[in-house]
Parts: structure tokens; sequence; C-alpha cells
């Protein structure tokens, strides 16, 4: 057995990031640390939004980024998707998250690994389901069409010539799109249909 892993935990809610420090501080392979420290941080929320997709995303761009686990109080449909998007090494639900579950997630992160529950991991993969909010008729054609524009470069006055669209029917679906599906901007929604395998 090699050194402890170095973990820091970090939560809105003060009595969450006590709970979570003190399920981690029984576990053998880990030593709770300060976050410039870390190489797993543990991100503990109440739900999944965008300030804590956020949360996410400004973590992993820390220094060499750390890996994150997520622990979320609960989650909403397609939110598993959405938390690997953003960078995500592991995701746990709190009511799951003993400390031997916790600590194999951290310790998954640590290795660069990804960890989810079955019943998360069924909820990404499934693609035909409403679970990722990607699927099936959840993207329109002229969605994906606009959408496979901005992913070639091409500008919103390019689209619209290119589609015989307006200018504002181009940012409507773009507005439209990123909304939906709680994203940042283009950027992001190109890559996140990606890595959905929608483009």
């Amino acid at each position: 057995m090699g050194a402890p892993v170095p973990v820091s935990v970090t939560a809105l809610d003060p009595v969450l990031e006590a709970g979570t420090r003190s399920t981690l501080v029984n576990c053998a392979d880990l030593t709770v640390s300060e976050p410039d420290e870390a190489r797993v941080v543990v991100l503990t929320v109440d739900r999944l939004g965008p300030s804590e997709l956020d949360m996410v995303r400004t973590t992993r761009a820390l220094r060499q980024g750390p890996a994150v686990v997520l622990l979320a109080g609960a989650l909403a449909s397609g939110d598993a998707l959405h938390a690997l998007a953003a960078g995500a090494r592991g995701l746990l639900l709190r009511r799951e998250a003993d400390a031997t579950r916790l600590s194999h997630a951290v310790l998954a992160a640590a290795r660069d690994e990804c960890t989810l529950p079955p019943d998360l991991l069924e909820a990404v993969l499934d693609r035909t389901g409403a679970a990722t909010g990607w699927a099936g008729n959840s993207l329109t054609e002229r969605e994906r069409s606009v959408l496979q524009l901005v992913a070639d470069g091409h500008e919103t006055s390019e689209i619209a010539h290119q589609l015989a669209y307006s200018p504002r029917t181009v940012t409507s679906v773009m507005h439209d799109i990123t909304q939906r599906f709680r994203l940042r901007n283009r950027a992001h929604a190109v890559a996140f249909a990606l890595r959905a395998g929608l483009l």
C-alpha cells in the first residue's frame, strides 16, 4: 500500500462539508488535506445546477486539475451526463455514500478512472430514454443542422445564409439548446453533443 491519497472537501453548506470530512477521515487510504495539496476534490452539493457544474469546471481548471468526485443530495434526469461533461470523475448520491463507496470513488478518481453507481451508469448509457436529455427526438433536425455548422466553425450570419434562416432564428435555436441542456455557450453545446454522439 502506498501513501494515502490527499483529498479535500468543498461544499457550500458547512454541515455538508463537515459530514463529508468525517466520512473521509475514517478511510485509511485517504488523508484530508487543503485544496491546493489535494489530488482529488469531493464537491458536496444538494442538487446539480448550473452553478454546481461551474464549480466542477473551476476545480478542474485549477493548477493541473485535481480529479473531482461529486457527492449530490439529489439528481434530476440527465444530471449524471452533465456532471461527466463538466469533468467529474465520480458521482455518488449522498444517501449511498458510506465510507467504503466514497473512498472507492476517490481512489478511482486519483487513478484517473471514472466511477458511477450502476443505476446512474445505465442512465448515462441509455441514449433512447429521457435520462440523458439528448436522446431520440429531443434534438430536432433544425437544431442538429445549426449545431453541426457551429461545430464546423461558422458564424451566425454564415449559418443563417447556408440554411436560409434569419440570423435571429439561428441565435434562437442556439439559445434554446443551451438553456434546455444547461450549457454555458456554443462551444460547450458542441462539446456536449460530440460526447453524446449526436455530431
